[in-house]
């Protein structure tokens, strides 16, 4: 599917940069106004140096893409997709050596934001139990069930219509791997997009702000903590890109492609654009000294990445009520249990100008809750798929129809 390139069709701002600081070389200028012009790129250089830097979020990406991959061969063993999630430097875990030399993980930054889980180790802990909970069930009873054909239940594989794909779910109809998958879309790459790197809490914590306008830079390194904690927060959705500076939204197959899905609905044709100007201008900002126009670009983040979340949750609930229509489990299993992950992540998100998500971990609960109930997806009924759908779409102000 044909992607849009972005950052070399942005229009630029009808302002200028304003050039008060001689070793900032990303400067822009079209007109004699002062001002911060919107960037065509996320390039940002000094002393012709890039001071853009977010390796440990293209990391913790490869490690999730790692992860996601071996929870789909039965022959990995619950020990070692437990090491990949909670990955200790030096092991070796992954297949790649820079991944097993680094001392991140994945799991140390699920539920891990500071406004969020910084006063809340309780919520931030359940969170990650669950994540474990889900890795061990695909390890310990559905690897073991991988030859046999699922039934209500009992976990196994079951094959789409007309010799489809072939999904394997536990006993209750759910793919563990894609509740894996679409929770980490929110439980990490959204919450520290949202509610870490880009809170006040993390980008103007003790001297940032004055350092940051006296551009004193971390040691050793050619960026102020606060233009790396904003690049930190760009990086968990562009930094599996082969160019960050110019995304074409097909660097993985977490947050950054369902933007891109998001996107190509014509009913919210843009977002991808809206996002990327978003992060560009407020990286500029940054530089600039303008905090102001810095804070309107999160609340601009805040609002269009955490409806990616909602428009894909509604996607696929309504994918799998269509697919329970025509009798086809199987591919039934596959859209709710996306559709899971999804509202899952519905807990992380952020209403643009408020300390809190859109929807609430108890909601959460209680519609994760709803689909488990009794034999979970076998037994699900259109009624609840489409309360649930009305529900998400109502909270995040779009309709169930502009999803599909």
């Amino acid at each position: 599917m044909k992607r849009v390139v972005l950052g070399v069709t942005i229009v630029t701002a009808a302002l200028a940069f304003t050039a008060c600081n001689s070793d900032n070389d990303n400067v822009l200028s079209v007109s004699q106004e002062p001002g911060v012009v919107q960037p065509t790129s996320y390039e940002f250089l000094r002393n012709g140096e890039s001071t853009v830097s977010f390796g440990g979020q293209t990391t913790r990406i490869a490690m999730t893409t790692e992860l996601v991959s071996a929870l789909k061969i039965n022959t990995t063993t619950e020990t070692e997709l437990n090491n990949m999630f909670a990955h200790v430097e030096g092991n070796a875990d992954f297949s790649e050596a820079d991944l097993n030399a680094s001392g991140k993980s994945i799991r140390s930054k699920v539920a891990a934001s500071r406004d969020y889980f910084s006063a809340n180790t309780t919520g931030a802990n359940a969170i990650k139990a669950e994540f474990d909970t889900w890795i061990t069930e695909q390890a310990t009873i559905v690897f073991p069930n991988w030859s046999v054909e699922a039934t209500s239940g009992t976990a196994g594989f079951k094959q789409e219509a007309g010799g489809g794909s072939i999904r394997y779910v536990n006993g209750k109809g759910l793919e563990l791997n894609q509740a894996v998958a679409k929770g980490l879309i929110g439980g990490l790459m959204t919450d520290q997009i949202l509610n870490n790197y880009l809170s006040d809490a993390v980008l103007d914590e003790g001297a940032n702000r004055a350092n940051n306008t006296n551009k004193v830079v971390e040691s050793g390194k050619m960026y102020t903590t606060m233009e790396h904690k904003w690049d930190e927060a760009f990086g968990y959705l562009y930094g599996a890109e082969a160019n960050p500076a110019f995304p074409t939204l097909d660097g993985d197959s977490f947050l950054n492609n369902y933007l891109g899905k998001v996107n190509e609905d014509g009913d919210f044709a843009g977002i991808a654009n809206t996002v990327f100007k978003a992060f560009a201008l407020g990286r500029a900002a940054i530089i600039a000294n303008d905090y102001d126009l810095r804070d309107e670009q999160i609340t601009i983040l805040r609002e269009n990445i955490s409806k990616v979340t909602a428009v894909r949750a509604v996607h696929y609930l309504q994918g799998g009520k269509n697919a329970l229509a025509t009798g086809d489990m199987a591919k039934t299993f596959h859209q709710l249990s996306e559709g899971f992950g999804f509202i899952y992540s519905l807990q992380f998100t952020r209403e643009p100008n408020a300390d809190t998500p859109y929807v609430f971990a108890t909601e959460v609960n209680d519609f994760t809750a709803q689909l488990m109930e009794g034999n979970g997806f076998w037994e699900v009924t259109p009624a609840t798929l489409n309360a649930m759908s009305e529900t998400i779409a109502t909270r995040f102000g779009f309709t169930v129809q502009a999803a599909l």
